[in-house]
């Protein structure tokens, strides 16, 4: 990094500028691939996945032993049939016709076992990766906000679904590996047993194997690692590119764009290239074992065949185990890099399930919502994301219910932190919140979810039809109270006159309505779930003038007979508010309604004079 850090630097034009350079993705560190061959905590927290489903394992692997011994059997078969059924005698045919049996029995459990195999090993793999899946999902949905505000997305759905994939492999191969050791070992045992000297002779091209194995294995996790980082690399910056892409239509950088993306997909395409070098370089080699070992048991084995001391039947047999013998030292080195990536993937697994969740219900936590008057209060509250650090302090503040109080102040002076901590999506480190007159830290978190509805400056719109969004937080609302809601925020209008109404299917994040219309499908949501307590943060910004005007309609609408918090950058959205807080440097500063503000000649009379620009704008004299 450092050294292409330094080329950077020095990569100048002609005319003494930098070329652009692209970011973020095209610089991807990634996680770990490949860890300890096994870790016994990482297969420990796994097994509690597999538990379940024992019984099916153990099933599986009865089968997979059946199935190896079924391999084992078919060349003593060729052996007998060979040694007593080639003469023309009624005994040889009996020895035949004995030999056909047993194939037809060999192979009908064959077949049995691999298909039992194959059925049971793939369903538990299935089943243990949704429970390990579901398992994440249900945690990620109650981790505290604070990991997630320090965790990438990509990283996470990394592990939801890569990591997860290496799992499956591993689940799927695991049972094999056991059936391919006791084939390995079984075929050592058999050759020796039928002939200790030509059995010794064949295996004296496992050393060989063995150091030609110890060389190639870090040259090809060093190759595959490097692959497997470019290949990251290279989809960053694609995944980049296509989220920004009106960015970089509007910027003129796709040629410059497609230069550097190309300089990445060369690299992998290298990369790859010499993993897949690297990674063939066995299987000619075991090959060429495999023929000079049969070609030991053809010239010694013939030569002890004419000279009566080994039977014709237990050299072909031996031609067989051979051919055998080298397939289960290739599944198992595969294996060996398969358990590998799966330790680490497990490792990383683990790592989000055992997230903590500082944010929970307390013992004998009560249900708000029958209870709750629809105040809110501050009690010398002190907060902050680092607590070294706090973006609240000693901060006290009363809004009761039915009343309208909005928040404002220069960025940074802890207005969201505020709106956040009603949610309880972070506890605080001094003081308290209360909602309805009880602590938040003693209520449920569902409960406060239907006693607080929230309206973002970003609206959140999901993948499904406009109804569905509508309703999202109150699943028993009707077509009726959809319509409702959106007639009364002024939103019914537009979706009528989409393609099917309310029935519409909306893309991610309803990328094809203008932000204005998300806004207000985003108020009639909060209508609809009828919450006491209403939070707007920053629901007004980045909006033009004319959809303002809807907005504001639609806000006293949302607002009647609620208590509403309200932060907004513009006069027009808070000059009726019951009280105005402005905070800054995370402390009230003024509190009072706009008339009283005014009269103060403070921060707030300053915007007031400024003619309605934003308080960002704003600093202290």
């Amino acid at each position: 990094m450092a050294e292409e850090l330094e080329v950077e630097r020095n990569d100048v034009r002609d005319d003494g500028r930098r070329p652009p350079r692209a970011v973020v993705g095209s610089h991807l560190v990634d996680e770990e691939m490949f860890g300890t061959v096994f870790d016994r905590g990482v297969a420990a927290r796994i097994w509690d996945f597999v538990r379940p489903y024992g019984r099916s394992v153990a099933v599986s692997v009865a089968a997979v032993l059946v199935f190896s011994g079924t391999q084992l059997l078919i060349p003593l078969i060729i052996r007998y049939a060979i040694d007593n059924g080639l003469e023309p005698t009624d005994a040889s045919r009996a020895a035949l016709h004995l030999a056909m049996a047993g194939f037809a029995l060999v192979i009908a459990v064959n077949y049995a076992a691999s298909y039992l195999q194959e059925s049971v090993v793939g369903r538990v793999a299935e089943n243990v990766l949704f429970d390990i899946r579901s398992a994440m999902f249900d945690h990620l949905q109650h981790v505290s906000l604070s990991f997630m505000d320090k965790t990438e997305v990509g990283r996470l759905m990394s592990r939801l679904q890569g990591d997860v994939n290496a799992m499956q492999e591993f689940l799927e191969t695991s049972v094999l590996s056991v059936g391919d050791l006791v084939l390995l070992v079984g075929i050592v045992v058999l050759m020796l047993w039928l002939d200790w000297q030509l059995g010794l002779l064949t295996l004296s091209v496992l050393p060989v194997l063995a150091i030609v194995r110890t060389l190639w294995l870090p040259r090809a996790r060093a190759a595959f690692m490097a692959a497997h980082t470019a290949n990251s690399v290279t989809n960053g910056a694609l995944a980049e590119a296509i989220h920004g892409v009106r960015t970089v239509q509007a910027l003129d950088r796709e040629a410059v764009n497609y230069d550097l993306f190309a300089d990445r997909a060369d690299t992998n395409l290298a990369a790859q290239l010499r993993a897949s070098r690297i990674a063939q370089v066995m299987v000619p080699l075991v090959d060429t074992l495999t023929g000079i070992a049969m070609a030991v048991v053809v010239v010694v084995g013939g030569a002890m065949v004419l000279e009566r001391t080994l039977d014709l039947g237990v050299m072909v047999a031996f031609l067989f185990y051979i051919q055998r013998f080298f397939d289960p030292i290739r599944s198992l080195t595969i294996q060996y890099a398969v358990m590998q990536r799966a330790m680490a993937s497990g490792q990383r697994l683990i790592a989000v399930l055992d997230v903590p969740v500082t944010v929970r219900d307390a013992p004998g936590a009560i249900d708000i919502a029958e209870a709750g008057d629809g105040s809110v209060e501050f009690r010398d509250v002190t907060f902050g994301y680092d607590p070294a650090h706090p973006v609240l302090r000693n901060v006290s503040l009363r809004v009761e219910p039915g009343q309208t109080v909005a928040l404002v102040g220069p960025t940074g002076s802890g207005k969201s932190s505020a709106m956040a901590l009603v949610h309880r999506f972070y506890d605080v480190q001094a003081g308290a919140v209360l909602v309805g007159g009880h602590d938040v830290r003693d209520v449920t978190q569902a409960s406060l979810g239907r006693h607080i509805a929230m309206v973002l400056q970003e609206p959140f719109l999901f993948t499904g039809t406009v109804a569905e969004n509508i309703r999202y937080n109150t699943a028993h609302a009707t077509r009726a109270d959809i319509e409702a809601a959106a007639r009364a925020v002024g939103a019914h209008d537009f979706i009528a006159a989409l393609p099917d109404g309310y029935d519409t299917m909306l893309g991610e994040r309803g990328g094809a309505l203008s932000l204005g219309q998300r806004q207000l499908l985003s108020f009639a949501r909060a209508l609809v779930a009828d919450a006491r307590i209403l939070v707007l943060d920053e629901a007004t910004a980045s909006i033009d003038s004319h959809t303002e005007a809807q907005i504001q309609r639609a806000l006293k609408r949302l607002l009647e007979g609620r208590t509403g918090l309200v932060i907004a950058h513009r006069l027009a959205t808070i000059r009726e508010a019951d009280q105005i807080i402005v905070l800054r440097d995370g402390q009230i500063a003024e509190a009072g309604d706009h008339t009283t503000l005014i009269a103060q000649q403070g921060l707030y009379a300053r915007l007031a004079a400024s003619g309605g620009g934003s308080f960002d704008d704003l600093r202290e004299p």
